[in-house]
């Protein structure tokens, strides 16, 4: 099986849609897109991505499923500034310095995370996207899955890049910390993933491409900024 997980175009927040920029990245990952033989496309129920997906549905003249648990990852936490925000926008001289935040077993009981309940949120995530896989002919078991029904479908799955991190987080069993802070798949990416079943019966989930900006590249377009910060403290496009 191969899953394609694509996070929406640049977005405006406010409406939850697109900006212009957004959305002429969109049609451009509609062509790349359309060149695949999708089994199924699934999608967020949040506006921005679905008017992503929309391009490439218009384009291919298919559906997508909505899925609920696609939605962007809504385990929330004080903000270094105050308020409550996202867990992975916490500053390295902070996050770092936790142990526990490294490990797939332990990061969610670090106090901040526990109090919070992010660990829960992960969790109905991930029990959702195992059950999600399951019908797709993979059955988790302990850190591998079992190919009931070993297969070559290609999935597309339109979502948001927190919560693409916690798929990646349980597929490979790794702290979502670590993805949450050190890896960037910036809007219109795609992770290309693919099952290995080197042993009867027994999978595992491999990345081959990781936040591939491929078609933006290809058309001469440089990627939106939205979801990094800036390169040094002195330039203050975004802190």
């Amino acid at each position: 099986m191969q899953i394609y997980i694509v996070r929406h175009g640049d977005p405006d927040y406010e409406h939850d849609s697109l900006t212009p920029k957004g959305d002429a990245d969109a049609k451009l990952l509609a062509e790349r897109l359309a060149k695949l033989n999708v089994t199924a496309f699934y999608c967020s129920p949040l506006g921005r991505a679905k008017r992503t997906a929309s391009y490439t549905l218009e384009k291919t003249g298919r559906k997508a499923e909505t899925l609920d648990w696609l939605r962007e990852f809504e385990g929330r936490v004080p903000t270094h500034e105050g308020g409550h925000g996202c867990p992975w926008d916490r500053y390295p001289s902070y996050w770092t310095t936790v142990d526990a935040y490294y490990d797939y077993e332990k990061w969610d009981k670090v106090p901040l995370m526990a109090e919070y309940g992010v660990g829960d949120c992960y969790r109905e995530v991930t029990e959702k996207l195992d059950a999600f896989l399951a019908g797709h002919g993979y059955v988790r078991e302990g850190r591998l899955y079992r190919a009931v029904r070993p297969n070559a479908d290609v999935i597309v799955l339109f979502c948001h890049f927190g919560v693409e991190s916690v798929i990646l987080s349980h597929l490979f069993c790794i702290s979502p910390v670590i993805l949450w802070h050190n890896f960037r798949a910036l809007t219109t990416s795609v992770t290309h993933l693919v099952t290995e079943e080197r042993e009867d019966g027994i999978a595992q989930f491999v990345a081959l491409r990781y936040g591939d900006l491929g078609h933006l590249d290809a058309a001469g377009e440089d990627p939106a900024f939205a979801a990094r910060f800036c390169e040094r403290f002195t330039d203050d496009t975004r802190h």
